[in-house]
Parts: C-alpha cells; sequence; structure tokens
C-alpha cells in the first residue's frame, strides 16, 4: 500500500513533525512505502472562488490556480492510503492544510456518482493526527474538522488521534500502531459511531 502522509508544520522538530515520523516508522514497519509532503514547503494559495463562486472544479474537478496544488493533487490520486498531520490553531488545522483542503474538497467532492464520477480518496483508508502543541487545546474540536473533510471526500478515516506534550510518548506509539493496522490489514473497517454520535475507538488502547 503506497501512503501519503500531509503534514503542516515550518518546525523540523516540533511535536508535529514527529507525529509525522511516528507515522513513517509505522508505514514502514508494516512493510510499505511511505512518501512524505510537508505543506509549508509548498506555494499552496486558498480557493479564489472563481466566477460565481467555482471555477474550473465543479465540472472538470481541477483547480485553475496554478502552483503546487496541482502536482499534490496527482499524488493524492496515486495514494492508496493517507495520513493528515496538522497542529492545532485555535481548535482548527493549520491555514496551509485548511488551504489545501479547500481546494481539493472543491476539485473532488463535486464529483457525480450518479454519473460514474468517484472521488480519489473514495474508499481510501486515512489517519487524522492533531498536534497541539502549546496549551494541548482543541485537539478535538480540530479532529472534528478534518473528518467533515474527510468524510466529504469519501475517505474510510481508521483513527483520530489527538496529541498533546503530555501525550506525546504513548501517542507517537499510537499513531506508529495505526499505521501498521492501516497497512497491514486485510479490510478497514470504518469508525463506528455511537447514538450521541461519538465515535467508539477500533482498538482497546495500551
Amino acid at each position: 500500500m503506497k501512503v501519503l502522509i500531509i503534514l503542516s508544520s515550518p518546525n523540523a522538530v516540533g511535536l508535529t513533525a514527529a507525529c509525522g515520523e511516528a507515522a513513517r516508522h509505522g508505514i514502514v514497519d508494516g512493510h510499505s512505502p511511505a512518501r512524505l509532503v510537508n505543506l509549508n514547503d509548498l506555494k499552496i494559495a486558498r480557493c479564489a472562488v472563481h466566477n460565481d463562486g467555482w471555477g474550473t472544479c465543479r465540472i472538470q474537478h481541477r483547480c485553475q490556480l496554478e502552483d503546487d496544488f496541482q502536482s499534490l493533487h496527482d499524488t493524492i490520486k496515486q495514494a492508496e492510503g493517507y495520513v493528515f498531520v496538522t497542529p492545532v490553531y485555535f481548535g482548527e488545522p493549520s491555514e496551509p492544510m485548511k488551504a489545501f483542503f479547500d481546494r481539493l474538497r472543491r476539485c473532488e467532492a463535486t464529483k457525480d456518482s450518479a454519473s460514474g464520477e468517484t472521488s480519489a480518496m473514495a474508499g481510501k483508508p486515512a489517519v487524522c493526527v492533531a498536534a497541539a502543541g502549546g496549551s494541548g487545546h482543541g485537539a478535538v474540536s480540530c479532529l472534528t474538522a478534518m473528518e467533515r473533510v474527510l468524510n466529504q471526500l469519501g475517505a474510510e478515516v481508521l483513527d483520530f488521534i489527538p496529541v498533546t506534550k503530555r501525550t506525546r510518548d504513548y501517542q507517537l506509539e499510537t499513531i506508529h500502531d495505526a499505521l501498521i493496522t492501516m497497512t497491514t490489514a486485510a479490510q478497514v473497517v470504518p469508525s463506528r459511531v455511537t447514538q450521541e454520535g461519538r465515535r467508539r475507538p477500533l482498538r482497546r488502547r495500551r
């Protein structure tokens, strides 16, 4: 399974970077190739909301803004699994991650299944990680925002993992183990949801 790790952090030695590295080790230990992309190294502008609110994304499912999004979009299509790792700002994903998600969603979530169009991420497994390195607050609300986007893109999310400075050590192990599970499982089972709308963990934490 070819797994793409997308993270967004300007800090190469911070908590977010450590989460990305834990994911990479898990993928490799699961005997799968891993590719890591840091959105902070790319030029991806926010959605320009062309014309009457939609550009080429609605019909042609490609973004008409020309920057690094196009090549990353092609990489998304080729990947067989995903890891999204973001620092938490104001209880939300980072601004580069939000800009990327906004443009990806406009290109992929607009595909019409009735016409035979399918999102590039449909049915593919993903893991979401929110790294709250400051106060530690907002990780859960950040993951909720990521869940909404990935549901619209049709991905099957294996796990949502909040990480803080206090939980760093054992949650890095959790990330590692989640990626081994994702890359070695014959079939990924979607997260179950309780009647209250809260996710039940797929496995018991150690």
